[in-house]
This record gives C-alpha cells, sequence and structure tokens, in this order.
C-alpha cells in the first residue's frame, strides 16, 4: 500500500437526538408492565465502556483471549481464503480487537479500505484517525448507524468481508438473530464473506463466572443501565438496591442476566413520563449471551443464505470463529 495516510471519511444514518428517542421508547416499552425487560445497548455509555473493557481483562472471562489466540493463528490464511479488498466490522468500538485481521490484510497489500460500523460517532471518530494513521494507504470510511437497521449502507463492491466479533452475535435474542443473518445474507448476496465469533457451549462452572466475577465488575456494568436512565430520563432508581444475577438457561443455552429487586421500590421517571412499581425480588431483564455449537450456528447461518466454509477453535475448544460466504 502506499505510504501515503488517507483523511478518513464517515456517514450517520442516526437522525439527531435518536439516542434519548430510542431510550425513551425502549423504556417505555420494557418498564410498562411485566416482564420487565431493558436493551443492552443501554449498558455502554462511557462508564459501562470502561466497565467493559475492565470485564475483558478478568481471569474468568475468558472469551476475549480466545477469540485472539484465533485471529492471531489464523488471520493470515482469512486473508488468502477470502481476498477481500474492504473489511467491514460491526460494533467496531475502538476497533482494537481488529487490528490482528488489519495486519495480516495490509501485510499483502490486498486491503484498499476499512469500514468501522458503530453507534457511537464520538468513539468511531477517534477510532478511524487511529486507523488511518496506522494503516497509510487504506481509506477508512466510518458508518454511525445501528447494525440491526442499516446494513443496506454497508458497501458491497469489490469483495468485502464482514467481521462481527466478541460473540456479539450472542446478545440478540433468536428472532433477532435471524432477522439480522437474513439482511446480512441478501447483503452480501454478491459473494461476500461473513467472519462471525460465537462462544461455545461448555459446562455451567465455567460459564457463570464470565458473568458474575468474584471482583464484582460484571455486577457494576449490569447496574450502569440504571444509571444511565437516571442521568437521561430524571430517574430515581436506587441502583445499589439491585441485584445482578447471571443464570444459565439449559433449554435455550444461553446465560440471562438479570438485575433483582432487594425489597419494593416505586420508580419515578419522568423522561419518559413512566411510574414503576417493583416489588421485592421482581427481576429486570438486561441482556442475554447465547452459547453455540457448531452444528447451530452453521444451522443458522445456512438458513440465511451462507455457506460455511472453514470454522477455527482456541486449544481448549471454548470459543469458535467461522468463516462463510453467502
Amino acid at each position: 500500500m502506499s505510504g501515503v495516510v488517507l483523511e478518513p471519511t464517515f456517514e450517520n444514518h442516526l437522525e439527531e437526538g435518536w439516542a434519548r428517542r430510542a431510550l425513551v421508547e425502549d423504556v417505555r416499552h420494557g418498564l410498562a408492565r411485566p416482564p420487565f425487560r431493558l436493551t443492552p445497548r443501554w449498558l455502554y455509555d462511557e462508564r459501562g465502556s470502561e466497565l467493559f473493557d475492565r470485564i475483558t481483562r478478568l481471569p474468568e472471562y475468558y472469551l476475549t483471549e480466545a477469540e485472539r489466540e484465533v485471529l492471531r493463528r489464523e488471520a493470515d490464511h482469512i486473508a488468502e481464503l477470502t481476498g477481500a479488498d474492504t473489511l467491514v466490522e460491526l460494533g467496531s468500538g475502538t476497533s482494537d480487537k481488529t487490528h490482528t485481521l488489519l495486519r495480516a490484510f495490509t501485510a499483502g497489500d490486498q486491503l484498499r479500505r476499512f469500514v468501522p460500523f458503530d453507534v457511537s460517532e464520538e468513539t468511531l471518530r477517534d477510532a478511524a484517525r487511529r486507523v488511518a494513521e496506522r494503516y497509510p494507504g487504506v481509506h477508512v470510511h466510518g458508518i454511525v448507524g445501528d447494525f440491526t437497521t442499516h446494513l443496506a449502507h454497508i458497501p458491497t463492491d469489490g469483495t468485502p468481508l464482514v467481521a462481527f466479533l466478541g460473540s456479539t452475535i450472542g446478545n440478540l435474542y433468536e428472532e433477532e438473530r435471524q432477522a439480522f443473518l437474513a439482511m446480512l445474507g441478501d447483503r452480501l448476496a454478491g459473494g461476500g464473506w461473513f467472519l462471525v465469533g460465537v462462544d461455545l457451549v461448555k459446562p455451567v462452572e465455567r460459564l457463570t463466572p464470565a458473568y458474575d466475577d468474584s471482583r464484582g465488575v460484571t455486577a457494576q456494568f449490569t447496574r450502569n443501565v440504571l444509571r444511565v436512565i437516571n442521568r437521561e430520563l430524571a430517574a430515581d432508581f436506587d441502583i445499589e438496591s439491585f441485584d445482578h444475577v447471571a443464570i444459565w438457561d439449559p433449554s435455550l443455552e444461553r446465560i440471562d442476566i438479570r438485575l433483582r429487586a432487594i425489597g419494593d421500590h416505586h420508580v419515578r421517571i419522568p423522561g419518559a413520563d413512566l411510574e414503576v412499581d417493583l416489588y421485592d425480588g421482581a427481576e429486570i431483564h438486561v441482556e442475554v449471551s447465547t452459547k453455540f455449537r457448531i452444528s447451530r450456528i452453521a444451522a443458522d447461518l445456512e438458513r440465511a443464505g451462507f455457506a460455511v466454509r472453514n470454522v477455527w477453535t482456541d486449544r481448549r475448544g471454548d470459543f469458535a470463529v467461522v468463516l462463510a460466504r453467502a
């Protein structure tokens, strides 16, 4: 690639005030009546993102290192197999986890464009500038949007590879996951590639500590959703009067993360024009983390029009990275 640093470009598909309107809608829909549920996207304000970064470094949280092990070992192979000249990263954040792929794709001068895709414009712009400086000659084109609704805006000219890492796909409910994969399959139908990281089913005694660590960092992270609602919508949740609960659901093979009320609560949320009564033991569902068997993710992908080409796992068999072509 040329040694010239190219100026990043951006497109924003989120209307001004989108975040607050979406938060109000989610709170009204999720807390109006039981079963109570909040959308996990509100976990990730600045404080939540910092807490999640701490989680990924905890000894109990094996996912990040297991995926990184696979990518370090197979990145060159992925670049060779796909021949992709555009790398798209969904839910890119700081793009830190993508550097292993970026190094492999730029080593052979095959990458002409990197497309980080995220809802946070500020985070995206900072990350895009760092990537552009680190990989001269690569055009960084950031897309600000929600990957569940704005997939139509990812580029498909040339040979694109869409990366969806960190087992983020497991945070989607089954119907959401199928809709997402179907949209992506349609978008890449010209022959694009999809690289997805998935956490694998394993004994519950290894799973649950990753979502309920001994230091209580995950509990702080889960409670952060209430902190966001208090700040943005002038709510009066007593944040410390909620227990973080991580439950393994064997029938759906997923971790179900909830907040459980300690004592009775009458919560006012003026910004959403809502008042909520939560009785002792009442639970608010915050997030799921589905665990996969290879056969399950392969079936999901094939149903959406993808053909699975390769599956790689870490040495312990905890985590898989799946490469598929539309």
